[in-house]
């Protein structure tokens, strides 16, 4: 059974630690030796089986890796508290600056979301958690680099419109860094708050890469096709989690550099718009080359789902009404001109509707009436009415009534 690598003093049940802690100072990697006990300082214990047809005594060597990341994953209540929480307090916070100086945007993992592979690990790839918290974030850097990028692709003019983008309009919102040794440098006037993720479920996944060319790239031998492939695990944020990015703007440092963007608010469409390029062609995090880190607008997605749920009711009703009328049923609209009203029921003000070929129905309509037809109806007369109805099978629904007296 693997162990942390920590003081006897702390016991092996981590079970209330954060995820990165359990990543990270708590993971349980290192193997024993499981007759001996003794510790190996190695990511894979010690066991003693016996197999083969002589069922003699093998040494075996469980590899702990899949174990430890396992382990790491899981969210616990508190977690799962404190990550609410600090969303909580973000936009309690943010919700006191100037409306004018402030844009929130939610949007939704669509694929599985990385940060932080490069930061040191025993496990090869690391991933970015939040201290003291141990939970997952994307830096505000991360999402001002993202943004940044978006901005100078919508300015080159090989996505289309720019969208109002120019390189000053970069330069006065994302500032401006020159080479080693210059002095001339431009404090942008965007700010970028840390996102952190609302985790969909109660775990973190876990991906794996599969490098097949380790002989070549690690050992400068020749490229070949008979590698050995060599899995290796790393931490991510499930799809469907949610996303809340917040952007300040230093409005006073803008009046100065660019007026115009201070006008109509003018600075929000354009990050709105670098927003919406780098949910659609760049990503966040790491990985975005191969489809990590993808985020959706969350009110775009609802339009999306909105107009596939109307797409596929028409479709169900395009498909109900051809079964009924190939089954002879009608369906559909219609008017029924010279049609009359009578047969009043006082007591539910249920009105009978008859059309000059016959057909019938009734509703209680008798208070959408004028004074004069519910007159004659008391009196027992008929009122001529032209009448739309809809047909649904053997339900004639009344859609209007139009008195012709």
């Amino acid at each position: 059974m693997p162990i942390a690598a920590v003081p006897q003093y702390l016991g092996q049940d981590f079970s209330a630690a954060s995820p990165g802690l359990r990543f990270g100072m708590y993971l349980k990697l290192w193997g024993i030796n499981q007759r001996s006990k003794e510790l190996l300082w190695v990511t894979h214990d010690v066991d003693y089986k016996e197999a083969g047809p002589r069922h003699e005594e093998r040494e075996v060597k469980p590899e702990n890796k899949v174990s430890a990341l396992k382990d790491a994953t899981s969210l616990n209540s508190n977690d799962k508290a404190v990550m609410k929480a600090q969303l909580a307090r973000q936009s309690h916070a943010f919700s006191k600056l100037p409306e004018t100086g402030r844009l929130a945007l939610d949007a939704q993992a669509i694929a599985p979301f990385t940060t932080g592979l490069g930061n040191e690990h025993p496990l090869e790839n690391g991933f970015a958690f939040l201290n003291p918290y141990g939970l997952p974030y994307l830096p505000g850097s991360g999402v001002k680099g993202v943004l940044r990028q978006a901005a100078r692709e919508l300015v080159s003019g090989e996505w289309g419109e720019t969208q109002g983008w120019t390189d000053d309009v970069i330069t006065a919102l994302f500032g401006r860094q020159g080479q080693d040794g210059d002095t001339d440098h431009l404090r942008g006037a965007l700010t970028f708050w840390d996102v952190i993720p609302q985790i969909k479920g109660d775990r973190l996944s876990v991906e794996i890469m599969t490098p097949h060319q380790t002989h070549y790239y690690q050992n400068g031998e020749s490229p070949h096709d008979s590698g050995s492939p060599n899995p290796i695990s790393f931490l991510t944020v499930p799809p469907d989690s949610g996303f809340t990015f917040h952007v300040q703007c230093d409005l006073a440092l803008l009046a100065r550099t660019a007026p115009e963007l201070v006008e109509n608010e003018q600075w929000k469409k354009l990050l709105q718009a670098a927003f919406t390029h780098a949910f659609d062609w760049l990503g966040f995090g790491a990985k975005t080359a191969v489809g990590y880190g993808h985020l959706a607008d969350i009110a775009a997605l609802e339009q999306q789902k909105e107009t596939k749920r109307a797409q596929l009711q028409i479709k169900n009703e395009e498909k109900i009404i051809a079964a009924l009328k190939e089954a002879g049923i009608a369906m559909g609209s219609e008017t029924w001109h010279d049609a009359v009203l009578k047969d009043l029921k006082p007591g539910s003000g249920e009105v009978t509707v008859a059309s000059p070929t016959g057909g019938r129905t009734s509703g209680k309509i008798y208070n959408t009436l004028s004074e004069s037809a519910k007159n004659r109806l008391k009196k027992g007369k008929t009122v001529p009415v032209e009448v739309k109805i809809e047909r649904q099978g053997n339900m004639i629904a009344i859609k209007s009534i139009k008195e012709l007296v």
